[in-house]
């Protein structure tokens, strides 16, 4: 029992370490791994079967076993390294080719999945799309093009949509997953290596032709003709896109600010084809089969009603798991199931930990990305924190089941916590009871009648009128004041301390044990917050792509300048970048919003944050009756304003008193935009210049204002219109950073602008090869986020490249999924 588990710890491990590698072994690395893990294995097999190994062990058992045991772990660890390289070395090598990013291929595209529906800017209409590329008849794929892309496109006037399984003739323009860097942010490229996707693209505008129908046998098909057949019932909207969602696993029919009311509370578990849902429904249908299995004399003979309720319910299982749209927490729920199953069909009984060891190794093994996402270690651990607890007797009665359910929901609740803290950096105070509500409404009640409706399109109706009460509900609970409790990400021995410290409270140990796990909390319940002398301050320019977010602290105050861009219908970097970013550093609450100027790149961010994190002050630009200026203590951005904060002084340099444009260029909001310069008590400063242009930087000059800053945020991200070569020798800074989108349209930084600042021996930063650039004032050098923790999966050497023309009216709204 020790071997087998010393292996399959050794195995996890070895995943582990696998995904904190800069970059992958070199070619016959992972196979000489899998071949010693492979010997050791045999070795340790002989020595087991060996009677002279075995009158060793029995003399000697002090010394040998631990040394066997090494050997298992060792070989775990080597099978576990070596296996996900390979398969890692696979996927990388399937990429996209650098030479053909900005092609355009003409493919046969398949539909992959459910198409789901997306908004650009203006609401115009988009589907986001998994194609599996093939090529056309008599032609052949250009050498080194992806297999399976993540697509963005715009169905053309009169064009019909995309729809599962069929099969098109398509124009593509090719790019790589760059996706965004920021400190303790989703990671895309993560994302897209996991589900196997080797690039992204955009349907370009053209005649696309349908070459098949979707075939009678694809399961999306029948899946996206379910959805369908909802919505025209419902209507698209919240109760539909929770139905969906509990049936089908379409969690992007959730609305975004359904999403949040979810998070807040707790729930949002549930509200998706969770792995409870799918044991749940191997139980019931293992139950189901049991009973009725015992009713025919014949088929007990032939196999024992337990062994067979117990397979179709595993059956059944995956069977919902796969019409669900086979999601990766549904898919470790069924190996976990299977892996409980085999152990009890082989009547091997092996300890609660053994069993839940063998099923996250048959996990880790099928999927060797999977530790590395936080569902993984939620769902294992609460299955341990119930299994930890032992078998109980029945409650009798309603009261004793009340107790019972109290009681393990408060176990995991209070297990989980540290967990949930250090991967999400929030904790909902209301979860509890959130869950004691929505566990058994959604499970016995919501889902049963999303499944049934198929039958009985009535049911949908009276789930839709229930799912918006409780959605009501839940939003109420969620605007209780300190409802949700956020923070910072702590070091990660405090994260090792508060993990064990929540052990030791939650496990059957003696009172004293568990006593002792409180004070091990406190390092992650209230960590220490590095922050800036006074005197100094702290810039943080977010990879936001194109636009400009740009964070600076000072000892006990903290600014934004701009909001970053809005990608379309619910999907920003306030919701998206900025409030994850400030929650994990600790860089929360807002002293005062500046919007430079109303363009979308800079406030695109700023309603959510007005909304979740208002500051008590907003300073902008924006001309009156804006809708962001409602109900907000506004103070426009003027020349000659000045503030200080903990020995760090703020200036506004631009623009100047409103006037009257005497030409329509000159009316354009770039021309209002906010210029802030930052000086700490040793005078090294920074210049946040917003998207003024050559006009206003001659302005800047003619009015003598003193600009030199070490740091330079480029104009207009680095437009031709702007950075003037005069404006540069004023500013004379040592590093400049470009705010940018990987491959935007608009070609910024343009090359005549890197030109002049080379031409000065001034380094320029890209926001997209870099991304989050961190500067504290005086430093000689800033950081990368990119370099700062790199791993194999992260692409290198990006720069904003120009895009050859226009890329849709969305083309940022695939950066993040």
């Amino acid at each position: 029992m020790r071997m087998p588990a010393a292996f399959m710890i050794g195995w996890l491990l070895g995943l582990a370490l696998l995904h904190q590698l800069p970059a992958l072994p070199p070619s016959p690395g992972p196979a000489l791994m899998l071949a010693g893990g492979a010997v050791l294995v045999l070795l340790l097999a002989l020595l087991r079967v060996s009677r002279r190994a075995g009158r060793c062990v029995g003399m000697c058992v002090g010394r040998c076993v631990p040394a066997l045991l090494g050997l298992g772990l060792l070989a775990g660890c080597l099978g576990g390294l070596g296996s996900g390289a390979w398969r890692a070395q696979a996927r990388l090598q399937a990429r996209l080719e650098p030479a053909l990013e900005g092609r355009e291929i003409a493919v046969q595209a398949e539909v992959l999945g459910l198409p789901q529906a997306v908004q650009g800017f203006g609401g115009a209409p988009g589907w986001r799309l998994v194609l599996g590329l093939s090529a056309l008849p008599g032609q052949t794929l250009p050498p080194g093009a992806p297999r399976q892309v993540l697509a963005l496109g715009y169905p053309a006037a009169g064009q019909s949509a995309w729809r599962a399984c069929e099969r098109w003739q398509l124009r593509l323009r090719l790019q790589r997953a760059a996706g965004l860097a920021n400190p303790h942010g989703f990671d895309q490229a993560l994302w897209m290596l996991e589900q196997d996707l080797e690039a992204r693209a955009q349907i370009r505008p053209g005649p696309p032709q349908r070459l098949a129908e979707a075939p009678w046998h694809c399961l999306a098909h029948w899946r996206e003709a379910w959805r369908e057949r909802l919505q025209a019932r419902l209507g698209a909207g919240s109760a539909s896109g929770l139905l969906a969602a509990l049936s089908l696993g379409d969690q992007a029919a959730i609305p975004g600010p359904d999403w949040q009311v979810y998070r807040d509370t707790g729930v949002a578990h549930l509200v998706a084809i969770s792995g409870m849902h799918i044991t749940m429904f191997a139980w019931g249908m293992a139950g189901l089969v049991t009973a009725l299995w015992r009713r025919s004399e014949a088929l007990c003979l032939a196999c024992p009603a337990p062994r067979a309720g117990l397979w179709m319910g595993v059956l059944t299982a995956a069977a919902y798991a796969a019409f669900s749209g086979w999601g990766v927490p549904a898919q470790r729920t069924v190996w976990m199931l299977v892996g409980l199953a085999v152990l009890q069909h082989g009547a091997w009984r092996w300890p609660w930990p053994m069993s839940l060891l063998g099923a996250a190794w048959l996990v880790g093994l099928l999927d060797p990305w999977a530790i590395s996402q936080a569902g993984f270690w939620l769902s294992f651990g609460a299955v341990a924190l119930l299994m930890s607890q032992g078998r109980r007797p029945p409650a009798s009665g309603a009261r004793g089941r009340l107790v019972g359910l109290l009681r393990e929901q408060g176990l995991v609740t209070l297990g989980l916590a540290p967990l949930t803290l250090i991967l999400f950096q929030q904790l909902s105070l209301v979860g509890l009871l959130a869950n004691l509500l929505a566990i058994p409404f959604v499970s016995f009640v919501l889902t049963p009648l999303a499944l049934a409706g198929l039958a009985w399109p009535g049911l949908w109706t009276l789930g839709a009128w229930l799912a918006s009460h409780g959605l009501a509900l839940m939003s109420w609970m969620a605007a209780w004041p300190a409802a949700v409790w956020s923070v910072p990400v702590a070091p990660g021995w405090a994260q090792a301390t508060a993990l064990l410290g929540a052990a030791l409270l939650v496990l059957p140990l003696p009172r004293s044990w568990r006593l002792a796990g409180l004070p091990m909390l406190l390092g992650l319940l209230w960590p220490v917050v590095a922050h800036p002398p006074p005197g100094r301050f702290e810039l943080l320019a977010a990879d936001v792509g194109q636009g400009t977010a740009v964070l600076v602290r000072t000892r006990a105050h903290v600014l934004l300048y701009d909001a970053g861009p809005r990608w379309g219908s619910g999907a920003d970097a306030g919701q998206r970048v900025l409030l994850p970013l400030m929650r994990a550093l600790g860089w929360t609450p807002l002293d005062t919003l500046m919007l430079s100027h109303q363009d979308l790149d800079h406030v695109g961010g700023a309603p959510v944050l007005l909304r979740q994190r208002p500051p008590p002050q907003l300073r902008s630009s924006l001309p009156p009756g804006h809708a962001l200026l409602a109900g907000q203590a506004h103070v426009p951005c003027e020349r000659g304003q000045a503030w200080d904060w903990d020995g760090v002084h703020f200036e506004v340099l631009h623009p100047g008193p409103p006037e009257v444009p005497r030409t329509r260029a000159a009316a354009r909001p770039n021309h209002r935009s906010c210029v802030l310069r930052i000086i700490d008590a040793d005078g090294h400063g920074a210049l946040l210049t917003g998207d003024i242009e050559a006009p206003d930087e001659a302005a800047l000059l003619a009015r003598g204002q003193v600009l030199r800053s070490d740091v330079l945020l480029l104009p207009h991200h680095g437009s031709h219109t702007s950075s003037t070569a005069a404006f540069i020798a004023a500013v004379s800074p040592r590093l400049a950073l470009a705010q940018a989108g990987y491959r935007n349209r608009f070609g910024h930084p343009h090359a005549d602008v890197l030109a002049r600042f080379a031409q000065a021996g001034i380094p320029v930063w890209q926001s997209a090869g870099c991304g989050a650039w961190t500067w504290p004032s005086g430093a000689a050098w800033p950081r990368c986020e990119r370099d700062r923790d790199p791993r194999y999966w992260q692409e290198r050497g990006l720069v904003a490249q120009p895009v050859p023309d226009e890329a849709g009216p969305a083309e940022a709204l695939a950066e993040e999924p």
